[in-house]
């Protein structure tokens, strides 16, 4: 930097040697001379021209800032959520069938499992894998996996690609998240290769991200749209259970088997502002919290053999205490992003009058603290910004503690509780079967405000707010996966048939209404 400063100085001077002496003096005597009317007119106008040159270019770059911003908006087009064709629908009968197979299960693992199912809040119309009903879920494959996944994408992607008149070589971004099927190629280039993609498209292959992979997907392309204008993405989202059916015996793991069925989602997003006017739904925030760095958050929801070298997923009891501590992270970070300022403020306010109260007066030694309730509550209405909740369908358990802890209603949790019945966890795909049910339902207007919220192994708790961009509560939903049973939901009641028929279940164990079936042991 020295020497290019000597060498500016050094060539000034040099020019200033080669200005006659003469040219200087009069220069000099302008600068001294007081101007006329004339001279201060143009130099004011020159004054005035580079003002408004300097103001035009700050209003351009301004402008421009603002304009790029509307080139990031994430939008979604439509999606596709999975229908399987009912020769694989599972009921409880069934699935206790299925349990029964395990030869490694003695009764009090039988009876554990089937309470488990009953009272899970899963209904008698859900999916599985059709390796089951041949009974080989012990012996899979790595064809039932991949045969399984197929056959989800071949119909979601095609139906949701067909509607909106878009060929697959018009896709930008393709996202894949499948936890627990790792093949090769992997699931994104057979995509690719079936539906022959352009070369350049843009590929991310998720596995292992859980429950909350939808939100993940998401994020990655909401970032590429902040670089990339113009363009088309594709998110599909699923589960592969064939080849992860657990057949030990270890509580922790078998749980795992009772919960989750078939399904998956194929989502079509984009950032172009011609198909904004198109789009059902546009991004406002997303948040995802990661708590890998904490040992007990990081065990909570782990794949792994048990005694007798079986793989299974084990759900540990800290589990419950991991998710709520990951929710409450989220929503601290989140809550700012989507409440208006009134109820911040009223929040606050609220907190502090509450810790002013708890707080012993000075000399009391005898201070009576009321016994701490089962979950968290947020204390805070989210009802004044948020419309509508698109929880996770987890379980019946994690419902309700989402609903208590954000002071929900029946309303408010019904699409999670209908979706939990129909179709069951199926993971990370989860939260658009819910979305599809409020679509459904006929709730969505235009400006309303969605809440996703999602649970994964790590542990995470990922959040993001969609804005319903037009109104979708007038006509059918088309390709609506609900079209063909909304009308019988709500129904009456969601309470297990088996759940009268096993008095055990809800009372000590009466051996007049559990009876194994001969040779069982």
């Amino acid at each position: 930097m020295s020497c290019q400063k000597t060498r500016a100085v050094f060539s000034c001077s040099t020019v200033l040697l080669y200005i006659p002496q003469q040219s200087l003096l009069h220069f000099h005597a302008f600068l001294i001379t007081p101007l006329s009317n004339s001279n201060k007119n143009t130099i004011m106008d020159l004054l005035v021209m580079l003002l408004s040159l300097l103001v035009s270019y700050l209003i351009f770059k301004i402008w421009k800032r603002i304009d790029s911003k509307r080139d990031q908006n994430c939008y979604i087009l439509d999606y596709q959520c999975h229908k399987p064709s009912d020769d694989r629908m599972v009921n409880t009968q069934f699935s206790g069938d299925i349990i029964l197979r395990n030869k490694h299960l003695r009764l009090n693992e039988y009876k554990f499992l089937l309470k488990a199912i009953v009272s899970s809040g899963i209904g008698e119309q859900t999916y599985a894998p059709r390796l089951f009903f041949e009974g080989r879920e012990q012996r899979p494959t790595l064809q039932d996996g991949l045969s399984e996944m197929e056959e989800f994408y071949i119909d979601t992607i095609e139906k949701v690609l067909k509607r909106n008149k878009i060929s697959p070589s018009e896709i930008d971004i393709l996202v894949v998240n499948v936890s627990m099927l790792n093949s090769t190629p992997s699931l994104s280039a057979r995509i690719i290769n079936h539906y022959k993609m352009r070369e350049d498209i843009k590929v991310f292959n998720l596995t292992a991200m859980g429950c909350s992979a939808s939100v993940i997907s998401i994020d990655i392309v909401k970032n590429i749209f902040k670089t990339y204008k113009n363009k088309l993405a594709l998110v599909v989202t699923s589960e592969s259970l064939s080849p992860n059916w657990y057949s030990g015996n270890n509580r922790s793991m078998i749980l795992a088997n009772c919960l989750f069925r078939s399904g998956g989602c194929a989502v079509l997003l984009t950032n172009k502002r011609s198909l904004s006017r198109r789009a059902m739904f546009k991004l406002r925030c997303l948040v995802r919290t990661h708590h890998g760095a904490r040992d007990d958050s990081f065990n909570a929801c782990v794949q792994k053999e048990d005694e007798l070298g079986h793989i299974g997923v084990h759900l540990d009891k800290t589990l419950p205490k991991a998710a709520t501590r990951a929710f409450i992270d989220n929503l601290k970070v989140i809550t700012p992003k989507i409440l208006p300022v009134t109820e911040l403020l009223r929040f606050m306010l609220c907190l502090l009058l509450k810790k002013l109260r708890s707080s012993p007066s000075k000399g009391s030694t005898n201070v009576t603290q009321a016994a701490p309730k089962a979950g968290v509550k947020a204390g805070i209405n989210f009802k004044t910004g948020i419309d509508h909740f698109c929880i996770h369908t987890g379980g019946k358990a994690v419902i309700d503690a989402i609903g208590y802890s954000l002071d929900l209603n029946e309303y408010d949790l019904e699409p999670a509780r209908m979706t939990l019945h129909r179709f069951g966890n199926t993971s990370a795909s989860s939260l658009w079967y819910v979305l599809g049910y409020m679509e459904a339902k006929k709730r969505l207007k235009r400006g309303d405000r969605v809440f996703m919220i999602s649970f994964g192994a790590g542990f995470k708790c990922n959040s993001c707010v969609w804005e319903v961009v037009r109104d979708l509560n007038v006509g059918e939903a088309v390709g609506n996966v609900w079209n063909h049973c909304i009308n019988q939901y709500p129904p009456k009641s969601i309470l297990n048939p088996f759940f009268e028929k096993y008095g055990w279940i809800h009372e000590e164990e009466d051996p007049d209404t559990f009876k194994m079936p001969e040779g069982f042991m």
